[in-house]
């Protein structure tokens, strides 16, 4: 799989989600077939639908519904990332330029929706009533994180049960949702179901938190973006939450959260006042604790290869640099 290369057990069907994601991303439309193929030049990790067919391993998959369930998800989740481009205001994305920099915002806006009324093509396509609702149900929510996010932006008065609220719908929910569903395309029993919903949810709350701490600690190249972005954006996370609460400087911090144009020097403070507190080892626990409950979850599968693969992935998540 594109960046972890853990579903070694996956690996036919991803190359199969992969061939469907490239039919997708060809139309009539020049333009929206160029804009569309960029998105999957660019690369990524195919993190969700391999959570989908991997879940669907652990109980006796594949089924027929997975290739087009898993292919729907990561067209969910790249339409999201498409539009999230352009509210933030994004040039670079895992180090090429995004959409809204070569095309601008129009266009971006219109490509993501295109992605995602593909997705809800394929979502039929799965003729399954859970699968749809569950779908519909997390995308109100996604778009529900997002707009608390933009509405909370240089808010530095923010509090965990905030961050958690918007990381559970921007990121969590789809994870989690993937696991899920994976094992509901099969059919498995409903303990079964449950226990990979509840691995995918905590996994992906340690996942978003992983997000935010590198937005600190890794470089430029790592990132494959600019580092503290979201800092300079003014979205406050995790680890400036806890500096907040923390530092002996949380009032110089929040002065320079609130600030609509910061100076390069003034983000250094910043990462320094976040890194001398504590507050980075107070969120890397956080997240490792999330990733312990997540691995706990696999103890009501069936013991396999599949559930190995999730396993590591867990252990994975909280060592990543990208």
């Amino acid at each position: 799989m594109k960046g972890f290369g853990l579903f070694n057990i996956i690996k036919d069907e991803i190359d199969l989600v992969e061939q469907e994601l490239h039919k997708v991303v060809k139309t009539n439309d020049p333009l929206l077939t160029e804009t569309a193929a960029h998105l999957l030049k660019a690369g990524g990790k195919r993190l969700r639908p391999a959570f989908a067919l991997a879940a669907g391993k652990t109980c006796a998959g594949p089924s027929d519904k997975l290739i087009p369930l898993a292919t729907a998800l990561e067209l969910i989740h790249m339409a999201s990332l498409v539009h999230d481009d352009v509210i933030d205001d994004s040039y670079t994305r895992r180090g090429i330029p995004t959409v809204k920099a070569s095309w601008g915002d129009q266009v971006s806006i219109y490509t993501g929706t295109y992605l995602f009324a593909q997705s809800l093509i394929l979502i039929a396509k799965c003729d399954h009533p859970v699968i749809s609702k569950i779908l519909a149900d997390i995308s109100a929510m996604m778009c529900e994180g997002e707009i608390e996010q933009i509405v909370t932006t240089f808010d530095s008065q923010q509090t965990l049960k905030d961050y958690f609220f918007r990381i559970k719908r921007k990121t969590a929910l789809l994870i989690s949702a993937s696991c899920e569903l994976g094992a509901v395309a099969c059919d498995a029993p409903p303990y079964h179901i449950k226990a990979l919903k509840r691995y995918g949810y905590y996994l992906g709350m340690a996942f978003q938190i992983t997000d935010d701490i590198l937005d600190f600690t890794a470089s430029s190249q790592e990132l494959g973006k600019p580092v503290c972005s979201d800092l300079r954006q003014g979205i406050v996370t995790l680890p400036a939450i806890y500096a907040l609460f923390l530092s002996d400087k949380r009032s110089r911090l929040a002065e320079i959260i609130r600030k609509k144009a910061k100076k390069e020097g003034e983000i250094l403070e910043a990462i320094n006042i976040i890194k001398e507190c504590g507050a980075i080892k107070r969120s890397i626990e956080l997240s490792e604790r999330y990733l312990t409950k997540a691995k706990k979850q696999l103890d009501y599968l069936p013991s396999g290869r599949a559930a190995n693969s999730l396993r590591t992935i867990a252990d994975v998540i909280g060592k990543r640099r990208f």
